[in-house]
């Protein structure tokens, strides 16, 4: 069976339809979602005189379940990543930040999570990104 015929796009077909193989990642990247349709697309297209050899089914079917049990564990990562970044952000309030340069300094009266680390509030109404060269007291 041809996986590329198994893929291509049905007419009149949406652009997130079983037609697409790589999903929103790109090539060389898939998603729990694009194998599963993968692979549907692959049993429902197969030559019914010529039927895939079971124990390629078989291999086929482990590999959909390692890749249910990747995501699983990606899953429980990101939870345990998110209360550990929480309870390290709890301990910075009431503790003293001073940037870098000295500039911005003062008590930290409240911590938001952002994509490049926690920005603490301090008691004067500034915002100080806490990373590199930032000094806790």
């Amino acid at each position: 069976m041809d996986v590329a015929s198994a893929t291509a796009a049905q007419p009149g077909a949406p652009p997130d339809s079983p037609g697409r193989a790589a999903g929103a990642g790109g090539a060389g990247s898939m998603d729990y979602d694009s194998f599963l349709r993968l692979l549907i697309a692959q049993m429902k297209n197969q030559d019914p005189l010529n039927p895939m050899d079971p124990s390629e089914q078989v291999a086929q079917l482990a590999t959909f379940s390692m890749v249910e049990q990747a995501i699983m564990t990606n899953k429980k990562l990101d939870g345990l990543l998110s209360a550990t970044s929480l309870a390290q952000a709890s301990d910075l309030i009431g503790r003293t930040a001073t940037s870098a340069d000295g500039a911005i300094s003062g008590e930290i009266t409240g911590v938001r999570l952002t994509d490049q680390g926690p920005l603490a509030t301090l008691s004067g109404g500034e915002t100080l990104l806490v990373g590199p060269g930032v000094r806790l007291g």
